[in-house]
């Protein structure tokens, strides 16, 4: 039960900069290029005792055509999900048409409304702030967002001026049918979509939730940050995770898309559940595969999903499926689904595989379960002969979990081959039934635990043998003196 302060305004006015400030993160993407923002971004702040959730927005001019139309849609939206609104102006670009028009637009909303100026360093406050008293929203309060100037102080007074109880303050803004904010949490499943631009990533993250909650656009590179959504189906939790596309390291060529980028493989990495994203329409091209590389070796469940699957005719289905086996021969632990994330065709089913593939990734088992099939392993199948010695394994037990790590203890076992280590890996995921993960084997060669009574033992034996050997280098020298002095002795007369 916590406020909720949406941050609104003109393209490039610094509401991402304040949104990082708010939430003391580097979440959201900040750049001096206007229109970064394109979807809602939602964080958590928290000033004294008082926390608050924090909406940043894209930018909102009035003559928004194309994309830039659905950019300011996800922003109207935020000013209706929010109780406070800080409305953004940028002081050194002066009182704009567009300030005027988002000034009329939360008048007639009803919402209460800061309108907070921005980029005042370096400025006189008395000079720049004259005209924006013409939007008879108050008086402005002023800050600098990018050096941190006046921010504790602007949240300080907005939430000091809501009533000491929280239930008082949801009364008077929504009398008795208020609306109770629970803080944003990101709870259970953690699912990333990812893939190249383009591919359909946002339409499946809106098809899942059942609303337009990302920016959806037939354009390469429309979503730019990473979108975290929790969400709750039939009483189990998620957490979609709306990722930008990532493209060849040459195509590359804006900053900002540098950093979606590494939100994007950050987000990879911070998720229980991959899916990736392939487009039937172009089949699989070779960024795919890279993507499919860095989801491998983070170690992450997947799922794939082949988007774009209806109004195919039957041979080009056949041609895809051909090129996919020939592909992803080596895949063969990831479910694969063919979807339309537009009409939602098979994407219900994914949640199946989703599913599986978590439980799979965190499924925690006993030592003794592990070391059984070991044995049973090493029973049916017999490791090589390595350097006229074979291997002995002892016992597995498990290292970790997301991905399953199960770690096997044994003389020589660093020198297993890579093909009997496979042999091991499939074999624990038949027994145990692991879908839609990788497993990683680890092997230990354990130290040899009679090792220490070895060496006393050696260094005893040479002990022996040392004595064993003065003592025969004793007797010869009185041998050869008794044969000296018996030869002196029993000299022959000349």
């Amino acid at each position: 039960m916590v406020p909720v302060i949406a941050l609104v305004g003109r393209p490039n006015v610094g509401k991402s900069t304040l949104f990082n400030r708010l939430t003391k993160s580097r979440d959201a993407l900040v750049a001096e290029i206007a229109g970064l923002t394109r979807d809602r971004k939602y964080g958590e702040g928290k000033v004294g005792d008082k926390p608050f959730i924090v909406i940043d927005t894209g930018g909102i001019t009035g003559e928004e055509e194309g994309i830039d139309a659905a950019m300011a849609a996800q922003s109207y939206q935020a000013i209706k999900e929010a109780d406070i609104v800080f409305f953004m102006v940028d002081v050194s670009a002066g009182l704009t048409n567009g300030d005027r028009m988002i000034a009329e637009h939360l008048r007639k909303s009803g919402k209460e409304a800061y309108l907070v100026a921005n980029k005042i360093d370096g400025k006189n406050p008395d000079l720049v702030l004259g005209d924006f008293y013409e939007l008879g929203m108050g008086e402005p309060l002023a800050i600098a967002a990018a050096h941190n100037r006046g921010v504790s102080s602007l949240i300080e007074y907005v939430l000091g001026e809501l009533p000491e109880s929280e239930d008082d303050y949801f009364r008077e803004l929504e009398g008795e049918e208020a609306e109770v904010h629970e803080a944003l949490d990101v709870k259970g499943i953690k699912i990333a979509v990812v893939g190249r631009p383009n591919v359909g990533k946002s339409t499946l993250v809106n098809r899942f939730l059942g609303e337009d909650r990302v920016v959806v656009y037939d354009e390469a590179g429309t979503t730019r940050d990473s979108i975290y959504i929790p969400y709750e189906r039939h009483g189990q939790e998620y957490t979609l995770i709306d990722t930008a596309g990532v493209r060849r390291r040459k195509n590359i060529s804006e900053a900002a898309e540098k950093f979606s980028i590494i939100k994007t493989l950050q987000a990879i990495q911070d998720c229980h559940v991959c899916i990736l994203v392939l487009d039937a329409r172009t089949g699989i091209v070779e960024q795919d595969l890279h993507m499919l590389s860095f989801v491998l070796n983070s170690g992450r469940a997947l799922v794939l999903a082949i988007n774009k699957w209806d109004g195919m005719d039957q041979e080009a289905k056949d041609r895809v499926k051909s090129e996919i086996d020939r592909r992803f021969e080596f895949l063969t632990f990831a479910d694969m689904h063919f979807i339309s994330a537009l009409h939602g065709t098979g994407v219900g089913h994914l949640y199946d595989s989703v599913d599986q593939a978590y439980r799979s990734s965190m499924a925690k088992w006993q030592t003794n379960l592990l070391t059984r099939i070991l044995e049973d392993a090493v029973a049916s199948h017999q490791p090589a002969v390595v350097r006229n010695r074979r291997p002995k394994l002892r016992y597995a037990h498990q290292g970790g979990s997301n991905p399953p790590i199960i770690v096997i203890h044994g003389n020589l076992a660093n020198e297993l081959p890579d093909d009997y280590k496979r042999y091991l890996a499939n074999t624990y995921r038949r027994v145990l039934d692991i879908k839609g993960t990788p497993i990683r084997m680890e092997f230990r060669q354990g130290d040899n635990p009679f090792a220490e009574k070895e060496k006393e033992i050696r260094h005893s034996s040479k002990k022996r043998a040392d004595a064993v050997e003065r003592t025969d280098n004793k007797r010869k020298i009185k041998l050869e003196k008794a044969r000296k002095q018996l030869r002196k002795t029993y000299k022959k007369p000349t």
